[in-house]
């Protein structure tokens, strides 16, 4: 696989910029912070992050996972949870707005069950929402850090491909995550081989996907008011001008999370159709590649 290479100090202090490709240029814009803030609450309105039915699926494969320290930010460590699958690939597993839960878990057994090592990163470094209103100062909280959400993937990483010896490295991502996950790909684009958002944060920008050497597919809700279907085509636009492999899918009578099964949004059928897609798209660049 692509290793990551060092890299100087001032590239780092650029792709840290870079790296808020996620929020569409989040760091020193508290009004693009707040505003996405707010559309996230109300893309949430009358949802709870309670574990929902995707966990029958992850019991039924049998998957442990366990808690691991992957990374050390200022001295602290920071815990994640690793679901261990078989062979050389591994997947970072990025959080909703609401922490690393028990859905995100699933999720990562669910991938584990799959034959992948996946990690499931937490950005909010020990804290989880049970409410909108906590979820909301959470998320508002990291969007003012986004160099130190980039060292956690980065240790994340280095965790995955030195201490496990994984060979290739994928990252997924959804809502708040999403977003992270095409940043990942941004700020670590030797070392990403594939890269999943599920409605998250895009970049129209072709001169910000400059870094991107990953392929990216990404899954938007045709009814997403906080992501406009304008805005998702505006992506596919700047990605053709930057010669980037980006694909994209519209599930047109799906919301914001309607991959979420916790939530009002759920939608089984895109649901199921989205992770068919995911797992053949990740099949294909971490196992099928060469």
């Amino acid at each position: 696989m692509r290793r990551p290479i060092p890299i100087p100090l001032s590239i780092l202090l650029i792709l840290s910029v870079v790296a808020c490709a996620d929020a569409s240029r989040q760091a020193g814009e508290p009004d693009a912070d707040a505003e996405y803030a707010e559309s996230m609450d109300r893309a949430h309105a009358g949802d709870s992050p309670e574990a929902g039915a995707a966990a029958d699926a992850a019991r039924a494969a049998a998957v442990e996972g366990e808690e691991v320290a992957y990374a050390e930010l200022d001295g602290t460590p920071v815990t994640g949870y690793l679901a261990r699958g078989e062979g050389s690939a591994a997947i970072l597993v990025i959080q909703e707005w609401w922490g690393l839960n028990d859905n995100i878990r699933t999720m990562a057994r669910e991938l584990a069950a799959e034959g992948y090592t996946a990690l499931a990163v937490d950005l909010y470094e020990g804290q989880v929402a049970a409410d909108r209103d906590r979820a909301r100062a959470l998320v508002t909280s990291a969007l003012e850090r986004p160099d130190r959400l980039s060292e956690n993937l980065r240790q994340a990483h280095r965790y995955l491909t030195e201490e496990l010896g994984m060979e290739r490295v994928g990252v997924i991502g959804w809502c708040f995550g999403g977003g992270w996950s095409l940043a990942t790909a941004l700020t670590l684009a030797d070392g990403i081989d594939a890269a999943v958002l599920y409605y998250g944060r895009i970049e129209t920008d072709p001169e910000a996907l400059a870094p991107l050497a990953a392929p990216v597919l990404g899954h938007f809700g045709g009814e997403d008011d906080s992501i406009p279907i304008e805005e998702v085509r505006a992506f596919e636009a700047a990605a053709v001008e930057a010669g980037k492999d980006v694909t994209v899918h519209l599930y047109d009578r799906a919301g914001h999370a309607f991959a979420n099964p916790s939530g009002s949004s759920w939608e089984p059928e895109a649901a199921r159709t989205a992770w068919e897609r995911t797992l053949a798209f990740f099949d294909g660049h971490l196992r099928g590649a060469t």
